[in-house]
């Protein structure tokens, strides 16, 4: 059966299975961050509390996944998802337990939350190395990379929906065992990939030396150190928009936790719609710029989501900052992926995840607290603004982007 050509990656029997996997870690992923908000909220009535707990599930990507990428270069990069995700079901079935014998207390979110995101600073790097594995040839990796982010964008979409939903009608201990059981999945489906294994480099240097060779290679290469600081400015600011919608969807628009899946979801339906065009893609022409306008399009929504009057409104906002969220983050990391050294991928895969998820809670916790002493309002349009500032900064190098990534092409 001969695919279309944006979907060609589906041919490899690996791939099919590798991203079905996902695809449910992920739903999984945003069910949880949607659950553990809410429910934190709802004990607390405290944006600053919600604020902490986005910073423990995100922080160990900042503090962990440096570690992670040497390790993965080292390592069969399949045995360590198996290991994490297995893991990652045994804190859901925790959490789980929790909530049934009605014992849950703020500080037990925070720490399930923190055990969940040293998992994902292992497993995020790990799933960004693996997708190379995952096609033979080096034609169709652009479009493996591309459809890894569709699913990424498609959990993100279904994820808060489905959670919003679950709260609904089962509760939260129904939130959580559907998760659990989306983590059994994610374990059969790794269990049956079946990867060639790599010829991996002996490294006789320190794991701290490994790390500093891939960000020597990050600094010197101008579209990876520039897109790497832009990712990093998204994350600080408009990534901040999840942890502060309960106070929208509460205070503003006085609804409950399916508005809020609602409100989540349409962000990644924008993403969805904001890649579709990725998967066709048959070079790396564009990218840069387009990481460029994606970046605008993001910043001028979130100023705009400040003064939503309404959900719809909200929702349209939500699109728009999913959109030019996802595509600057998929533009810059195919980028990377087609241009980092094969004995280097998964070093520079951690960057990425640092830079796009690893400073997210600090910007989640900083902005949390600026949102308790202000406004959830006036935090988000401060982030909408130096957003704003970081992208037209980036516009300023395109020339010497643009000309490095050609030279690579």
């Amino acid at each position: 059966m001969t695919l279309p050509y944006g979907l060609r990656a589906l041919s490899y029997a690996n791939f099919r299975r590798f991203i079905a996997g996902q695809g449910c870690a992920q739903i999984g992923n945003w069910q949880q961050l949607i659950t553990t908000s809410w429910l934190a909220y709802t004990l607390s009535g405290s944006t600053l509390l919600v604020g902490v707990a986005a910073f423990a599930l995100q922080i160990p990507m900042l503090l962990v996944a440096p570690l992670a990428g040497p390790m993965l270069d080292r390592f069969e990069a399949r045995r360590i998802l198996l290991m994490t995700n297995t893991v990652a079901c045994v804190q859901s079935l925790a959490m789980l337990s929790l909530l049934w014998l009605d014992v849950m207390d703020v500080w037990h979110i925070v720490a399930g939350n923190l055990v969940l995101g040293i998992i994902n600073a292992i497993d995020a790097p790990g799933r960004q190395a693996l997708v190379s594995e995952m096609v033979d040839r080096a034609d169709d990796l652009p479009n493996a990379i591309a459809l890894n982010s569709i699913m990424m964008s498609a959990a993100r979409f279904i994820g808060p929906m489905l959670a919003g939903y679950t709260i609904g009608w089962f509760g939260h201990v129904g939130a959580f065992c559907a998760n659990a059981t989306l983590r059994v999945a994610v374990i059969a489906a790794l269990g049956a990939v079946r990867t060639i294994a790599a010829v991996r480099p002996v490294l006789s240097v320190s794991w701290w030396h490994s790390f500093a060779q891939g960000l020597n290679h990050a600094r010197a290469y101008v579209p990876c150190r520039n897109g790497l600081l832009l990712l990093a400015c998204l994350s600080f600011t408009i990534q901040t928009h999840a942890s502060l919608m309960p106070w929208f969807v509460r205070e503003r628009f006085h609804a409950d936790a399916a508005a809020l899946g609602n409100l989540m979801g349409m962000a990644g339906l924008g993403a969805l719609a904001g890649l579709a065009y990725l998967a066709t893609r048959r070079g790396l022409a564009g990218l840069i710029r387009a990481a460029m306008h994606s970046s605008i399009v993001a910043a001028l929504a979130t100023l705009g989501l400040c003064v939503a009057p309404g959900i719809g409104f909200a929702m349209a906002m939500l699109f728009l900052i999913g959109m030019g969220t996802i595509l600057t983050s998929a533009s810059i990391n195919t980028v990377l992926q087609l241009t980092a050294p094969s004995g280097m991928r998964a070093r520079i895969a951690t960057l990425y995840v640092v830079a796009f998820m690893g400073v997210s809670p600090l910007g989640a916790l900083f902005w949390g607290w600026v949102a308790a002493y202000l406004s959830a309002p006036i935090a988000l349009a401060i982030c909408g603004i130096g957003y704003l500032m970081a992208s037209l900064a980036y516009r300023t190098g395109l020339p010497r982007m643009s000309a490095a990534v050609l030279q690579e092409n």
